[in-house]
């Protein structure tokens, strides 16, 4: 069978370095014993080390071409390559409900909600590894004080630890990407409960960082309204002078339990 042609509205960009292809499949060794499921193999660069390890392995491909060729050339693989749309997936039906490694070389413009998903599965994926955006992953992986610290940052490493492992070049990539790309390695912390409301969480951390410049005593104002207003004393708080890049995880906790409280006085 003939070359799977990259696909511009899937995103794909096929990697073409095999020591590289080696070294991201090994990053799943650091959660041994559990399955690996790979989101879009592709022509199975990736594909050929994780079969080779000693656990149970699936792809997830949502290209028929790239599926057709993966039957052709992994027949060992034949009954666990699902031809599927990640996102819509069932991800407690993949493994039987076993929690599992996930891996890949990501899609771009679908690596965000790739990792959202992740999030709502966390229980489920101890261990998420695989390549995507240089700056995605940058974000992913920065600490409060640094300006790339935002919404990803905070949403991830509330659950997971982050580790940004290594930089690829776009030149071993076909067609090359006109982005720096990177590889990460995600670890599940000890946290199971936030001590706060995880909804109302995602809705501070996405207001405040949206209008990242401003002090939060200016962007928490879009959270309250005339049904469910704001004193002027919960304005005066000292952390309401700060900007959203300044404030830890466990701040926002706080914050989130402050806002909380306000919002139930309304």
């Amino acid at each position: 069978m003939k070359q799977v042609r990259p696909k511009k509205n899937l995103g794909q960009h096929f990697l073409t370095d095999l020591s590289i292809a080696r070294r991201i499949a090994d990053t799943v060794d650091a959660c041994p014993d559990l399955p690996v499921l790979e989101v879009g193999p592709g022509m199975g660069v990736m594909t050929q080390y994780l079969v080779e390890k000693p656990r149970p392995f699936k792809v997830v491909e949502i290209d028929r071409e790239s599926v057709a060729y993966l039957n052709e050339h992994f027949p060992k693989l034949r009954e666990n390559i699902l031809g599927e749309d990640f996102l819509r997936m069932d991800l407690r039906e993949v493994f039987g409900g076993q929690q599992f490694v996930l891996t890949g070389n990501y899609p771009y413009d679908i690596s965000s909600q790739i990792f959202f998903k992740m999030l709502d599965n966390r229980d489920l994926i101890p261990c998420c590894t695989g390549m995507i955006q240089h700056e995605v992953a940058v974000r992913m992986a920065s600490q409060p004080g640094n300006k790339q610290y935002g919404i990803l940052s905070v949403l991830i490493q509330a659950w997971y630890n982050v580790e940004y492992l290594f930089t690829v070049e776009p030149t071993v990539f076909n067609p090359p990407p006109k982005v720096m790309s990177a590889v990460i390695r995600m670890t599940r912390n000890d946290v199971q409960q936030l001590g706060c409301d995880e909804q109302l969480f995602k809705r501070v951390v996405k207001t405040v960082f949206n209008q990242r410049r401003k002090m939060l005593r200016v962007s928490l104002r879009q959270i309250f309204d005339a049904q469910h207003p704001a004193s002027e004393g919960f304005f005066q708080n000292d952390i309401m002078t700060r900007r959203p890049e300044q404030l830890s995880i466990p701040q926002f906790v706080e914050l989130t339990n402050m806002v909380g409280e306000e919002l139930a006085k309304g």
